[in-house]
Formats: C-alpha cells, structure tokens, sequence
C-alpha cells in the first residue's frame, strides 16, 4: 500500500512506530425512542442510578489521575463530577422525561448536545475545549443507561498505536505508555486537556488531523511523530529506516538523561543552579526527588481544593503539607497560597461569572477579601512548617499594598498560633510571585520588603504581551524569547539580588532546555519546573560555560524581536549540544 501522511497539531514530543488500533466510545449514533407517560417515573429512576453510577466511576478515575498525572490535572476529572452535581444539568434532563416524554437516553443527549454548544460557541479557544469535558459526562451517562461497553484502555496489554476521533481526558488518563506507544487523534487542540495530560504522561501524540483519519484501519503500521506533528500509515520501507534511526537516537538521549537525575546542575565553568519541581500531591513530591529535584519551587494547593466536595478544613491541609515536606526532607518547600479563578474553578465557593477572569477577582485578590479562608489555609501552613523547611508565597500580586495586607496576616495568625502553644518555624520565609507586569517594574522596591521572588512566567508573558495563553489564534504571539520579557526578568533578577534577596523561576520557561543559557546569565538561583523535564534541564545546564551564557545574553538583550533571538538561541544551543 502507498504511504500516506496526515498533519496535526505535535503537542507531546517524540515518535513511535507499530500497530494501529481504533477506539470509540460504546454509544454511537443511536436513535433514542420516547416513552408513555405512565414509564416516566421508570426513566426518572434509571436516570438517577445512571447518575449515581457514573460518579462513582468518576471518583475512580480522579484517584487513578492523580497517581497518573498529579492532583492539579485530576482536578479537571474533578470538574466532570461538578458536572453531574450542577443543579442545572441532570434536573433539566428529569424536565425533559417528566414533560415531554423523553427517555433518560434521549433526554442525556439532548441536554448535552445544549451544554456542550454553549462551550463550543464561545470565543475563548480554551473553553471551546471544555465541551470535550460535557460530552465525557454524557458518554459516561449512556454508557451506564444504556449497557454500552468501550473498550478498556487500562486493560491494552499489548504495544500499539492508538487512534481515536477523540480522547476524553478520562480515556488519556487510564493509557499505560508500556503498551500505548503514542496515539492520535482527529479532534483536539493545543489547549485540550488530552494534549496537556499526554505531556505528563510521556506519550508522543498527535491531535487535530483534519483529513484522511478515516484511512486507518485496525492493524495497519503507523508511525506517530509528536515533534514533527506528523502520523504517518503504511510507511515505506525508506520511511521505516529513516525514522528507525531517529528513534535510535532519541533513546540514546533518554538514557543520557538519565544519568542526570542524580546529579547537581553545574556549568563546565562551576557555576551552580538549583533545580526545584512544581508538584501538587505527596505522589508529585515522590516523583520528583526520583527525577532528581534539589526541593519544591511550587506546591499548587488549589489542587486541595479542587479535588473536595467543600473547603478543605485545616486539618486536612495541615495533613498534606506536613506530608509533602516529610517527603522532601531537608529540601525547601515554597507553598503558594490558594491560587483560584482563571480558568480553575470551585464550584463550592459560587464565585460569579466574569468577563475576563484571568483578570479579575482571584487568587491573593479573594483571599484578602475572603480572610476567614485565607487564615485557615496560613495555620496549616505555619503548623507544617514545623516539619520542614517551608516558604510561603503570594500569587497574582500586583501592587505593594496588597503584599502588606497579606503579609500583616501572616503576622496575625502567626500570634493566634503562639498564643494556642503551636509550634511553627518563627523565622520563615514570606515571598510573591512575579508575574503581573507591575512588580517586575517594582521589583526594586517590592526587593526592600519580600524575603524571596519567584517569576511565573507563564502569566507574566501572557499579561505583558497582552496575549490570551489558551487562544489558539493568537498563541504564535505568545513567547517566553519575547525582548521585552527577556527585559523584565534581566530588571526583576538585577532588584532580587541588590537587595541580597533570592530569586527563582517557576514557570513554563524554567522547563525549556533552549532557556537554560539565558536563564543562567541571568543569574536565576533556582528553576522550578514539572518534574519530567529535571533530567534535561540538569543535562542543558552541564553542556555550557557561564561565561558563554553571559556573552549570548549581551547579544540579545540588544536584539528588537523574538524570532531573531530564538535563531540565536537556537544556534547556541546547537553548538552546545543541546
């Protein structure tokens, strides 16, 4: 058979080659009857047990997630629970049946299809993604009304390519990359949760082939090429040695890599970096001294709370905390307060619609507005700071007022914990996240009073640029290489260490490999980033001489575009090895 090679979206690195198999969802395109008025009271029951059914199917899986791919992208499964609790979703369905005669089927269906559409007509390319989410809810309740079995993912125990018109993000969840190679997909975008789980998990993966998908069948050979964005069916024999050495060397670098986890991250030349992880659970802090972190730049606690049904209680933050620095040892910890709204959400706390909620009320915002939660949070943090080595930091602020009210609160609850006989480190460490535009051209003064910076990139790029991160149409603007972000970082990094304070970098950036020797001359004292990428991080920072580093960044902090620093970048990498 002839070749055939089908372009998509490449949104988890690497290539695999084997045998395809197809999968869909169990219930496809079925006719669903109405009923007699006198079976309403039938459908209604078999609407509620189907409900009930698929909860509890939804909490396996957000236990499954989290050992998978961490409690913050558990949370997302957690989400799908929300959905069936909403008390706008499975009621509507009950009108339906009670009102105009639906089955439970057809009135899932129906109810599903208009949730869905709202989300796919929005104009926010991210919550476009988020009707894949309510689609999954409404499989899920089919499937359980209607007996439907899919093939089970978790069971696959034999190597294979997998292919899909879509992956639900509790499908990508239960794939075991020992047996699913990578897979691919006609539906998906760069935001899609399946695209961002398959990065966690390690699968290569392709996603968003617009045409000829239906030309794969069951067995055919298939080479999935997540960097190149490219599935290739029945390749040829040129092909198959072609790719053959690629993923040859691919493995050879692996294993390079490897070596790494171990060891500290030092330039040819003795200069030191240390290397944290942004974790969210005990198992993310497991996992992350197993690749090789040096301590915890970011521990997400809105993750705690995304994964309860209500406010978590002090306790049980106490609990995980205390938890996760035990786990650390004598490695630091940087715990950032509760960081809600954007584009997470809980539904418990009933926060109103907004316009533009990346820019509205959340994180540090709603804790000092909300102080009774902010201050049980700061007790379980303050207590477990009596196991551990813990700093704590402030998201999303923006002006100096705001770092003094929330410090002050610190304070207060400081003494509520010496007057109750708790036991807490006195001396710990208070800092903010850089990433509103207005503290890094603060820094110097925000310099005088925090005790740590630590920049986050991934908003600090998105507000400086004006850029929605999660609009697909816009996302070619969006670049951590930008001058202007280069010159924001240099003025943050050159404040933090005036004033003999610590600075590190927790977002996206710290995680690229290509950023390492600008980072570096820079003079970051720390880079935090998801634990998978430690090893290559440590392996970029080996491969270079600071005083290198220092000459690339004279040249391009004197360079008007990101296109033109990343070719130099990407030069300079090159020639090093990276």
């Amino acid at each position: 058979m002839a070749e055939i090679r089908l372009s998509g979206i490449g949104v988890s690195e690497g290539i695999r080659m084997g045998k395809a198999i197809r999968y869909a969802h169990g219930v496809q395109n079925q006719q669903f009857a109405d009923i007699a008025e006198a079976g309403v009271a039938q459908e209604l029951k078999r609407l509620a047990e189907a409900k009930e059914k698929s909860i509890q199917e939804t909490e396996k899986l957000i236990e499954q997630a989290q050992q998978t791919v961490g409690t913050e992208k558990a949370g997302v499964i957690a989400a799908q629970k929300s959905i069936l609790l909403d008390p706008t979703f499975c009621p509507e369905m009950e009108k339906l049946i009670t009102k105009k005669l639906f089955s439970a089927e057809k009135a899932v269906e129906q109810i599903v299809k208009q949730v869905a559409a709202i989300f796919e007509n929005m104009p926010n390319e991210y919550m476009r993604e988020r009707a894949a989410d309510v689609k999954d809810v409404g499989s899920r309740l089919l499937a359980a009304l209607t007996g439907a079995k899919d093939i089970n993912l978790a069971d696959i125990r034999e190597e294979v390519i997998l292919i899909a018109d879509d992956l639900a993000p509790t499908d990508t969840v239960q794939l075991n990359k020992k047996y699913v190679l990578a897979f691919a997909t006609q539906k998906g975008g760069k935001t899609s949760h399946t695209a961002i789980f398959s990065k966690t998990l390690g699968i290569p993966a392709v996603i968003g082939i617009a045409t000829g998908f239906d030309q794969v069948r069951d067995g055919d050979t298939v080479i999935v090429d997540g960097t190149g964005g490219i599935c290739i069916i029945h390749p040829s024999e040129a092909t198959i040695r072609s790719y053959s050495e690629k993923m040859a060397k691919e493995s050879k670098a692996e294993s390079a890599w490897q070596a790494y986890a171990a060891q500290e991250a030092v330039t040819q030349d003795g200069h030191r970096v240390e290397i944290g992880a942004n974790i969210g659970t005990v198992a993310d802090a497991r996992y992350a001294v197993e690749q090789g972190a040096e301590g915890i730049g970011l521990l997400r606690t809105e993750l705690i709370y995304m994964s309860e049904a209500s406010l978590p209680d002090e306790e049980t933050q106490f609990n995980v905390y205390k938890d996760i620095v035990r786990v650390m040892g004598d490695k630091p910890v940087i715990i950032r307060t509760l960081d809600i709204g954007g584009d997470k959400e809980l539904p418990y706390l009933k926060i109103p619609k907004e316009m533009n909620p990346f820019l509205g009320y959340r994180a540090i915002r709603l804790c000092l507005d909300q102080k009774p939660l902010f201050v049980t949070q700061l007790r379980a943090i303050l207590r477990a700071s009596a196991y551990g080595r813990i700093r704590i930091m402030f998201p999303m602020i923006s002006g100096i007022e705001e770092w003094r009210s929330a410090r002050a609160i610190v304070e207060e609850v400081k003494g509520q914990l010496r007057a109750e006989g708790h036991v807490f480190d006195e001396t710990i460490e208070v800092g903010i996240m850089v990433e509103v535009p207005s503290v890094a051209v603060m820094a110097a003064q925000f310099a005088r009073e925090v005790d740590f910076f630590s920049i986050g990139t991934n908003d600090l790029v998105q507000y400086t640029l004006a850029v929605d991160r999660m609009n697909e149409k816009i996302d070619y603007l969006y670049d951590h290489f930008n001058p202007s972000i280069l010159t924001l970082l240099h003025t943050v990094v050159q404040a933090a260490h005036a004033a003999g304070k610590f600075v590190g970098m927790c977002g996206g950036m710290a995680g690229d490999p290509k950023a390492v020797p600008l980072l570096l001359a820079l003079g970051l004292d720390e880079l935090s980033m998801s634990a998978t990428a430690i090893r290559k991080v440590k392996h970029a920072v080996s491969q270079m001489e600071l005083k290198q580093c220092n000459a690339l960044l004279e040249a391009v902090l004197k360079m008007s575009t990101a296109q033109d620093i990343r070719l130099k970048v990407d030069a300079f990498c090159a020639e090093n090895g990276i």
